[in-house]
């Protein structure tokens, strides 16, 4: 069985490194970019991926559907260029796609790092992931910003975890905020949504209490403080900026 990692980039620097690296043993690395500025093409081809990049961004869905269908294996492993392959889910891979039973397609689970500490509550962990499936049992829902893997058959389970670094710094988290708010606020308001000040300022505060209480963000420190604040300030602003787009077309 031959496997290939498909990757999607844009401006992963100094991430991408690491997540290409963690995975030179695959058969062939796929990487579909939307237009890197900072290094990230020329790094992930000096360590042998196929790097290809395309003219617009239609979508997370449809980027990564783009990458899936310039892979050749006859199994696929999606990531983004955040995250990386540790030895142990390496060599659990390896045996998997050997002798995968009836299984199409295998979630794992994803651990998270939150400004230099791994989250274990918060509602991060241990956020299963489907990552690892048979070309052609599998491909990404077409949604823009929240897209989702849709298989054809059964799903199995791996035990060691994909390691995930979507925010190494608060200057990562607050530039994410800020980027996925606005997403946020479009989408839901292209789908019809609206907001008041009111909405914005109790869904904020919904969203701190259930990070923070409800899914035991106090147990992860000060950084599950952090990221429970954070949580409710992108909440906030989604909510703010939909309102701002409802005023407009008043």
């Amino acid at each position: 069985m031959t496997l290939s990692v498909s990757i999607t980039t844009f401006n992963g620097v100094p991430l991408v490194r690491e997540c290409v690296a963690s995975v030179t043993w695959a058969d062939e690395i796929i990487v579909v970019d939307s237009g890197s500025t900072d290094g990230t093409r020329e790094i992930c081809a000096s360590l042998g991926a196929k790097v290809t990049q395309t003219p617009d961004f239609p979508g997370f869905g449809q980027q990564k559907n783009r990458a899936l269908d310039r892979t050749t294996g006859d199994w696929v492993l999606a990531l983004d260029h955040d995250e990386t392959v540790s030895p142990e889910l390496r060599a659990e891979i390896e045996a998997t796609i050997k002798n995968p039973g009836d299984a199409v397609a295998f979630t794992m689970p994803r651990l998270s790092n939150f400004c230099g500490r791994d989250m274990r509550h918060c509602g991060w962990w241990p956020d299963p992931v489907t990552r690892l499936f048979r070309k052609g049992a599998a491909r990404f829902s077409e949604d823009h910003l929240h897209d989702r893997i849709l298989v054809t058959g059964k799903i199995g389970k791996l035990k060691n975890p994909l390691h995930h670094m979507p925010m190494p710094t608060l200057e990562h988290v607050i530039n994410k905020m800020n980027g996925y708010s606005s997403a946020g606020a479009k989408f839901n308001f292209e789908h019809g949504k609206r907001a008041s000040l009111g909405k914005a300022i109790f869904h904020g505060w919904w969203a701190f209490m259930r990070t923070y209480v409800f899914q035991a963000g106090f147990l992860d420190g000060r950084e599950g403080f952090m990221l429970s604040v954070s949580n409710a300030e992108g909440t906030y602003y989604r909510y703010l900026k939909l309102m701002l787009l409802g005023d407009k077309v008043r």
